[in-house]
């Protein structure tokens, strides 16, 4: 394969893989704190001098050269007597292929959601609490919102550690600000600002329809600034037609920002609304919601085009909470052979060192270390660029996850979509999708039986 090509190929695999998955503390305007004397737990391990073999595995199609880069190079560093594999999801290597094979794996990661759809619905899951403590891993030292969906969603156990997060940022395309004379946006806007911004960045010029606003909508459903559950996990049904506040949101995601004439009878004209491929591509929109973790994906094209970011915007109601956080859980698996050898692999992605390392590339840290945080983007190639906007606002409370989230989410996310392409009005669409949503969760509690 030619080099060029390669790295196409790359590239959609990785993002892919955030499709699927659909991801801090107060702001960091302020002068950092001085940094407390680090407890033990936030010192890397001693290596064992004992041999041991640790396997991780995801389905979420990450390449084996993005693992590597992110963990392989550095854990095999790290533990020069510990053989460290990652098996990439692909023909032969889905999850329920490898379970049906009894190939082992030690270590599983996901992203929130997805994690406990995938390691609950193949009983993989184990209790990682008396191992955690056996060796001195400090939970307080990362950010609480994340470590509380870990046990919400298993009942106060332990099944999984966050390793990396995520959360969104507004990208925009300073070209076009700068085509139309428009002033850029800046940290800490709301909402509404951003629709004033996008109205008078949408505008037909030259026979190209160019778009002030668009965002993801798998992400903005699952990382909802509103924190509002997907569902009722005591009566197992869907929220998004009884919870008023869905209506809010989707009004002011999915509505305010494009209500520019044009814009709607393009979406109704193609029966779709502006994507990511827009933004980096075909460059005709100025604002996009997206994950923070998307310029280091997409490298090659955000090098194509002038662009920066800030926080994402804010409810009025709501000054200085941004999206949920979206984190990447590694859990030990019940079939680990030397759980104790994992442990310590975990322990030391959770170390300063580790995520330090992490941030420098551009992959947001867990740690609430302000520190750490600081060190966001500096060996990036983009690290000119508005990196302390991923941490400006604080983060969304995650509300509690069924099982089944990342099924009841896309269903969300869809008929958000058809809500702003005017296919249905918002009465119907809230209606229709919780009805889909109903027959789903029946579905797969039937499945369950």
């Amino acid at each position: 394969m030619k080099k060029g090509k390669y790295w196409s190929f790359l590239i959609v695999l990785v993002i892919l893989s955030l499709l699927s998955a659909c991801s801090g503390n107060g702001g960091s305007s302020t002068a950092p704190k001085a940094e407390p004397s680090p407890s033990p737990a936030a010192n890397p391990p001693t290596p064992s001098n004992e041999p041991a073999e640790v396997v991780f595995y995801s389905n979420n199609g990450d390449p084996v050269e993005s693992f590597d880069l992110r963990f392989g190079n550095m854990l095999r560093k790290k533990f020069p007597n510990y053989t460290i594999k990652y098996i990439m999801k692909g023909p032969g290597t889905n999850l329920p292929e490898l379970i049906a094979s009894g190939t082992r794996f030690d270590i599983f990661f996901q992203t929130i959601g997805n994690f406990e759809n995938y390691a609950f619905g193949s009983d993989i899951q184990f209790d990682m609490s008396d191992l955690v403590s056996k060796h001195q891993v400090d939970l307080s030292r990362i950010e609480p919102t994340i470590v509380e969906a870990v046990k919400q969603a298993s009942g106060g156990k332990l099944y999984a550690l966050p390793i990396y997060n995520n959360n969104l940022v507004l990208y925009y395309n300073k070209s076009l600000f700068d085509k139309f004379g428009v002033e850029y946006p800046k940290d800490g806007m709301t909402w509404d600002q951003i629709a004033d911004l996008s109205k008078r960045l949408t505008r037909v010029d030259g026979g190209t329809q160019y778009v002030g606003f668009a965002q993801s909508p798998a992400h903005s459903v699952r990382m909802m600034q509103l924190s509002v559950p997907s569902a009722d996990l005591k009566t197992d049904t869907p929220t998004i037609n009884s919870d008023d506040r869905w209506k809010r949101f989707f009004q002011t995601v999915f509505l305010d920002p494009v209500q520019d004439s044009n814009l709607q009878n393009m979406m109704k004209t193609t029966n779709k609304a502006p994507i990511i491929d827009d933004f980096v591509k075909a460059k005709n929109i100025a604002m996009i919601n997206y994950v923070s973790s998307l310029a280091t994906v997409w490298e090659e094209q955000f090098k194509s085009m002038e662009w920066d970011m800030v926080s994402m915007p804010t409810f009025k109601e709501l000054p200085g909470v941004g999206s949920q956080a979206y984190p990447s859980y590694f859990g030990i698996t019940k079939m680990a052979k030397q759980k104790d050898a994992a442990m310590e692999v975990l322990k030391y992605m959770l170390s300063d060192e580790f995520q330090t390392e992490l941030a420098r590339i551009g992959t947001m840290p867990v740690l609430k270390s302000e520190a750490v945080q600081q060190e966001l983007g500096k060996k990036s190639v983009f690290k000119d660029k508005n990196w302390k906007s991923v941490f400006y606002n604080k983060f969304a409370a995650i509300p509690p996850k069924a099982s089944y989230e990342a099924d009841i989410a896309g269903i969300y996310a869809s008929y958000g979509t058809k809500i702003q392409i005017g296919s249905v009005d918002m009465n119907t669409g809230l209606r229709q999708a919780d009805e889909d949503a109903k027959k789903r969760i029946t579905d797969l509690n039937a499945a369950k039986k």
